[in-house]
């Protein structure tokens, strides 16, 4: 399980491993008091993009879409948060005073999804197949095809 949690709280020991994502050391904060297990400046957004930001809400989805575009190209500290993941808790901890529109909500979505398409590789699966019959449906009368419903349980007996 994935947290994102201000590094000002209390550290809990439900936190499990605790991972600073900012490239910046908090404010007035001791690294005593932090309880980090890990500091990944290389996971922080770049200072360009967390500058325009600025943590506003209205920039929220272009500043994920941004984001996320750097995070590909980070992927040893993106892979290091999964493998971690994969062993138990992890809490990435910020500095912000925002706590739905920061980048460690921001990570904790990216690393998920990675996570998730990860484990759907290894047991050789698409995405597409845990996508509802709604969700495909729409996607094909989009480009135009026709939608049948043959499974079995959704077919009337007469």
């Amino acid at each position: 399980m994935i947290k994102a949690k201000r590094i000002y709280d209390e550290p809990e020991k439900k936190d499990g491993f605790r991972i600073l994502v900012d490239r910046l050391w908090p404010r007035g904060l001791s690294k005593d008091r932090a309880q980090l297990d890990l500091w990944l400046r290389e996971a922080a957004p770049s200072d360009a993009l967390r500058k325009w930001f600025g943590h506003d809400p209205a920039r929220w989805d272009e500043f994920k879409r941004r984001y996320f575009k750097e995070l590909e190209d980070k992927t040893e500290a993106v892979e290091s948060i999964v493998t971690k993941a994969s062993q138990g808790s992890v809490t990435l901890l910020y500095g912000a005073k925002d706590v739905y529109y920061n980048n460690a909500v921001a990570l904790r979505g990216f690393v998920e999804q990675r996570a998730e398409n990860q484990y759907m590789e290894e047991r050789g699966e698409s995405h597409d197949a845990h996508r509802t019959f709604n969700d495909r449906a729409q996607t094909h009368r989009a480009h135009g095809r026709r939608v049948e419903r043959r499974d079995a349980r959704h077919t009337k007996k007469g």
